[in-house]
């Protein structure tokens, strides 16, 4: 009794003043034992395939994720759709135009419906997903917590206040990982995503046209596609070296002054996180460690439990 009674005083109090809280306790590796023994598989396999088609996915569903937390926590309230009574968060400032991956998700939805119908939530599989993608990459592996159930209700408001943009400084990355319970290290570490993956010339024009802090020659070659105006939609790599292998070389593109991004070039600008830069730089494995361990804590974030949201039939709206 005073264990629950406890439990339930800390949740109030999440709810009350806003507390990121980690539930560890209440996920489990093992949530989907005996009701969906395949699920792993299952999201394994069409994660596989989906990368093997187009080795861009891994880094659109990882980005799913990281969106889906950031925003009131791990559960699914990213994949859902827009109606006329009722508006997601896949047009948030930080998320227009640039999420993908949403049919990846649906297929991989439909695969586990078919073996295990009403049991597995869409915040779940999306978890699963990301680590599969990075995987499927050369990326590290690690133990999924599963358990979470997915929201019935998304937040504009909160998307466009949570999630970090392009053009954040160091100061302000910080702070903003920290509102989740993420440190410094932690946020350098899950910046290492970036070492996959593309973005649009809408998101680094101002970085390769206007910044100081950036290699002559990188900035030259990308002014090519991405001019002082238009082609807002050309893409770019976020690693130039390697952007389809999850590596450590977005951190060695950092310390050349090769960051894409503004925030990316932040995290090496003669600031608290350079020591760490040119340790991940020099040692991929230690980069690859510390990012498997900050992929699971990022994954505890206020996930809903219990009795609390739903399973979803369709990940793009609630039941």
């Amino acid at each position: 009794m005073a264990s629950l009674t406890k439990n339930l005083i800390l949740a109030f109090l999440c709810v009350l003043f806003g507390f990121v809280c980690f539930s560890n306790a209440q996920l489990s590796s093992n949530y989907y034992g005996s009701s969906c023994p395949n699920l792993k598989t299952i999201v394994g396999e069409a994660m596989k395939e989906a990368v093997n088609r187009e080795a861009r996915l891994g880094a659109s569903v990882v980005r799913l994720f990281f969106h889906d937390c950031f925003v009131n926590g791990c559960d699914a309230s990213i994949l859902l759709d827009d109606t006329s009574s009722f508006t997601g968060e896949k047009n948030a400032n930080p998320s227009m135009n640039s999420l993908r991956g949403f049919e990846v998700i649906d297929t991989i939805k439909t695969q586990v419906e078919a073996a295990c119908p009403n049991v597995v939530s869409c915040a779940d599989i999306l978890a699963l997903a990301a680590q599969k993608g990075i995987a499927s990459l050369g990326g590290p592996s690690w133990t999924v917590q599963l358990g979470r159930r997915d929201a019935r209700t998304a937040s504009l408001s909160s998307a466009n206040a949570q999630i970090p943009m392009p053009t954040s400084t160091l100061s302000t990355l910080i702070s903003m990982f920290s509102t989740k319970g993420l440190n410094a290290a932690e946020m350098t570490a899950l910046s290492g995503s970036h070492t996959i993956g593309q973005t649009r010339c809408a998101s680094f024009r101002n970085r390769v046209n206007n910044d100081t802090n950036i290699d002559s020659g990188f900035a030259a070659t990308l002014r090519a596609t991405c001019p002082a105006s238009g082609g807002d939609s050309d893409l770019a790599p976020l690693d130039i070296q390697t952007p389809s292998q999850f590596d450590n070389k977005y951190y060695q593109n950092l310390e050349a002054r090769r960051g894409l991004l503004q925030s990316d070039q932040e995290l090496f600008n003669g600031g608290s996180q350079d020591s760490l830069v040119k340790s991940y730089s020099s040692d991929g494995e230690a980069f690859k460690r510390d990012y498997a361990s900050a992929m699971v804590k990022m994954g505890n974030i206020s996930p809903l439990t219990g009795t609390n949201g739903e399973i979803r039939t369709n990940c793009r709206a609630i039941n």
